[in-house]
């Protein structure tokens, strides 16, 4: 599995992440939550080198870094061949949240740094090695929130920063006050919602030498409902051509991008985990890409 440098310039220390990353959003949709059947699914992972886990706080309603720090309360050796990825500043009334009177987002101080206390402590681990803040506040302070988001690199708390869903001018806004470089983005990007590909997101990103991170890369499994869609045959046909799954040719046309694409690929099937890795097998050329993206738009290319 191919490994990627994040912040390997500026003052945030780099670290390494598998390009396949492990997104643990539906951790707590599944029947069996036991620390056993998570364990499974983590070394699922890493025998296939996908070392990198997704996790944020309000994932199953507020659980499901706690369903991660029971397995790893378990099995503490796995920390060490795991990087982990969290998120804040949602707030929801769901779970631990059900008192509020309204979804809204929190990039405040005290707001973020007790969101990092928990999550360590729901996680059982002492260090996050990627915060990324989860979605753009339209009342953060820029002073305040990268005045904490420092504070927690300077702590030890967090090993790098980034954040999700943010555009390219609430990035520079949020940089613009700090002293350590946002080294990801995470945003959804698929066949089915292609537009990061010339609404300026990606090239940004190139631009800055930023991670994009894909979230929902197979958007929601929309991608493999309809088999019979032009797109849909043409995932099937390029697929049996590679001998690979159509999922892993879906997640092998975000790979090819040269930006370096990370698809944060989400699932509870432990034999739909052992497919993540084949992606990596697919070399696709130029006309292939192209064709692709044509029959996921429905026409050619202008």
């Amino acid at each position: 599995m191919e490994k990627i440098i994040l912040g390997n310039t500026g003052a945030s220390e780099s670290l390494s992440v598998s390009r396949i990353i492990y997104g643990m959003w539906r951790l707590g949709d599944d029947p069996d939550t036991s620390p056993k059947h998570i364990q499974a699914k983590i070394e699922a992972c890493l025998e296939q080198g996908v070392s990198t886990f997704d996790q944020a706080d309000i994932y199953g309603a507020y659980t499901a870094e706690g369903l991660l720090g029971a397995a790893l309360k378990q099995a503490p050796a796995l920390r060490g061949q795991m990087e982990i990825i969290t998120k804040c500043d949602i707030v929801a009334p769901i779970g631990m949240h059900a008192d509020k009177r309204v979804k809204y987002y929190d990039s405040s101080q005290p707001a973020i740094n007790q969101a990092v206390d928990r999550s360590l402590q729901e996680m059982a681990i002492e260090q996050i090695d990627l915060l990324l803040i989860h979605r753009p506040d339209p009342l953060m302070d820029a002073d305040e929130t990268g005045e904490a988001l420092d504070g927690l690199i300077a702590s030890g708390k967090v090993k790098t920063l980034g954040v999700s869903n943010f555009r390219p001018w609430d990035m520079d806004l949020l940089q613009s006050r700090m002293n350590n470089r946002l080294v990801a983005n995470q945003i959804e990007i698929s066949l089915a919602e292609n537009t990061a590909l010339t609404n300026g997101d990606l090239a940004y990103l190139q631009q800055h030498k930023i991670a994009p991170m894909a979230w929902s890369p197979l958007a929601g499994g929309q991608l493999l409902q309809d088999s019979r869609s032009p797109l849909g045959m043409k995932l099937k046909e390029m697929a049996a051509m590679h001998g690979v799954a159509p999922s892993s040719m879906a997640v092998a046309w975000l790979l090819r991008h040269p930006a370096a694409i990370l698809p944060v690929m989400g699932s509870n099937s432990i034999e739909r985990i052992k497919l993540f890795g084949e992606a990596m097998n697919v070399q696709l050329d130029r006309q292939s890409w192209f064709e692709l993206l044509e029959a996921a738009m429905g026409h050619e290319v202008a």
